[in-house]
């Protein structure tokens, strides 16, 4: 097995965007691919190390760049910045993810058939919302993502299937937007799960996040957990 990992640029309308991609180059057939939508930060390493993860497992990790080349915030005022206009527009958001859906897609290493997106905080919405347009995909998962419905999907049926991972004491997905969120998405028609870990807050899968006053905090079992789900769900859309 050779990770081998690269950037590569591509468009939406006029923004030039940077992703990072990751496959195992022993492996000759085309595999799935799996877009990896980053936090409010931006494309990091963060979502660079999942890119090389999702290789190793078989798939091309795919690290999307929703803000622009080199374009990452500096802490949480310029983060909100930088979010707060597809936050407003999801409209633009789901766009832009179309535009790294076409991306992936025309890769020699990738079966357009089968893709998924997973996502991060920001980008579980992400991945959310690119499921909500009704784009034919494989499925989609959301680590402690937003789970606020846009105002411009009703009654687009969800052909993904769904899965988000959620912490039980996030102050960002409060109990009465998870509840909205499994209404919306009954109403979809999708095939929906959710697993919510106890005791766990925002952010639980990154350990450079912590940020208790701002509802952020490591938790290594869910981390770990949430993972093993992810492959379990990679690998059940995939077969």
């Amino acid at each position: 097995m050779a990770i081998v990992s690269n950037t590569i640029t591509y468009l939406d309308d006029d923004v030039v965007l940077e992703a990072f991609f990751a496959f195992d180059d022993a492996i000759p057939a085309r595999r799935p691919a799996v877009l990896i939508n980053h936090t409010w930060a931006g494309r990091d390493e963060f979502v660079a190390e999942k890119a090389k993860k999702l290789a190793a497992l078989g798939y091309v990790g795919f690290a999307v760049d929703m803000y622009g080349k080199g374009v990452l915030g500096s802490g949480p005022e310029e983060n909100m910045k930088l979010m707060q206009p597809f936050m407003d527009d999801r409209a633009m958001l789901q766009k832009r993810m179309k535009a790294a859906l076409s991306a992936v897609k025309l890769m020699p290493w990738v079966d357009d058939t089968k893709i998924a997106a997973i996502g991060f905080c920001f980008g579980g919405l992400c991945s959310l919302d690119l499921a909500r347009t009704g784009v034919d995909i494989k499925g989609v998962v959301s680590f402690h993502g937003l789970l606020s419905a846009p105002g411009n999907a009703q009654g687009n049926a969800i052909k993904a299937k769904i899965l988000a991972l959620h912490g039980r004491d996030d102050p960002l997905a409060p109990a009465e937007q998870v509840l909205a969120f499994e209404q919306e998405m009954t109403e979809a028609g999708a095939d929906w799960q959710l697993h919510a870990y106890g005791h766990t807050m925002h952010a639980f899968t990154n350990p450079v996040a912590n940020d208790p006053a701002r509802g952020m905090l490591y938790q290594p079992d869910a981390d770990r957990r949430s993972w093993i789900a992810m492959q379990n769900f990679l690998a059940e859309i995939f077969c």
